[in-house]
């Protein structure tokens, strides 16, 4: 990857220690990242043979989900929603073919159970047990022995609401992401809520912060409202990464260019809280592109210049997977993690550059 070794050069004297990467989000974008960065955690079997370092993952992960079984059991139980969490943890799993599918598996019948996945009425039985969500997500995941942790961006119970172009007023994440008016803002409600302390421990210790590829209104930006999480990525010495989306995303990111959704993060947290931008340069095959385009939905746009203009570095790769099997457009987890890995890598090199600098420095004084 000769675009990232001219933007972040690296020391490889840096990188005895398992480089802490932070991945922030929800949905199936997260989901894709881990499932490829679980290959880098020492002892995983499946690692790549390859000279890239290891690393150890933290995943926080929006709570804001209020629809299908998630929602079923949020409004039943008064619980946050699993369903995102479920996924992260299926992703990290050592064991992806057994309790994984587990967890995964889905009731297609049966009255009161149809619709529901077994792992999100799992992590409703351990929350009726221990009576705390984070608990819950906690000790579920030492039995799924997952490679990595899971956090909820809040404990609080919240629900996210949108101010559209008309301005109309649009509550809950389901009905937000069905709207056919562009989405002027979003918010929490309630609005002050707090996340846990393990979340800001990770940021502020990370080598490299990731936010995406997901739904940028419903998946990304939910994570940045909560308390303190925002301010907290500004002033970590973290690189901080936001992989754009491959495609416009129905309902959110319609006739999105790739400074816009940079935009959107900026004018939501309140500061400029990126550094860099990964976007893929992989053309998507003519087929899909047309079917994609009979749902008006074509590939994000890299406007490069618009980007310069954020003072944001770019980096471009090949990040579209396997398209012939599914028929759909999606990220390579192993694309992700690859590039993941090296930039955390780069930038664990660099701060320990500035950090001896300003002991040299110190001295001279």
């Amino acid at each position: 990857m000769s675009s990232l070794t001219r933007v972040f050069p690296v020391d490889k004297s840096a990188l005895q220690s398992p480089l802490r990467i932070v991945a922030i989000g929800g949905g199936t974008g997260l989901s894709t990242l881990l499932s490829g960065l679980k290959k880098h955690v020492p002892g995983a079997q499946e690692r790549p043979e390859s000279e890239l370092p290891s690393v150890e993952i933290t995943a926080v992960v929006t709570v804001t989900d209020d629809g299908g079984s998630s929602g079923r059991l949020r409004r039943d139980f008064d619980i946050l929603p699993p369903g995102d969490i479920r996924n992260c943890m299926a992703a990290l799993s050592e064991d992806t073919d057994l309790l994984s599918h587990l967890f995964q598996y889905r009731f297609v019948s049966g009255r009161g159970l149809k619709g529901h996945s077994f792992g999100n009425l799992f992590l409703t039985a351990m929350h009726q047990i221990t009576g705390d969500f984070a608990q819950a997500v906690k000790l579920s995941s030492e039995i799924l022995a997952i490679r990595g942790r899971i956090y909820p961006s809040t404990s609080a119970n919240v629900s996210l609401e949108a101010t559209l172009d008309d301005n109309t007023t649009v509550r809950g994440e389901s009905k937000i992401s069905k709207s056919r008016q562009p989405i002027r803002s979003i918010r929490l409600r309630p609005k002050n809520c707090e996340p846990l302390p393990e979340t800001l421990e990770a940021i502020e210790r990370a080598d490299l912060i990731t936010l995406g590829p997901g739904s940028l209104y419903t998946s990304v930006i939910p994570n940045l409202l909560v308390n303190g999480i925002a301010k907290a990525i500004e002033k970590s010495p973290a690189l901080k990464v936001y992989f754009v989306n491959l495609m416009w995303q129905p309902g959110e990111t319609i006739n999105f260019a790739a400074s816009q959704h940079v935009q959107a993060l900026y004018e939501h947290a309140g500061r400029k809280i990126i550094n860099c931008v990964v976007l893929n340069s992989k053309p998507i095959p003519q087929n899909l592109r047309k079917k994609y385009a009979r749902a008006h939905v074509k590939p994000v746009d890299n406007d490069f210049d618009v980007l310069a203009g954020l003072g944001v570095k770019v980096v471009t790769a090949d990040l579209v997977g396997d398209t012939e099997i599914a028929q759909k457009i999606r990220h390579s987890p192993s694309a992700l993690a690859e590039i993941v890995v090296d930039l955390a890598s780069r930038s664990r090199a660099h701060q320990i550059r500035t950090q001896a600098l300003g002991a040299q420095q110190k001295k001279l004084k």
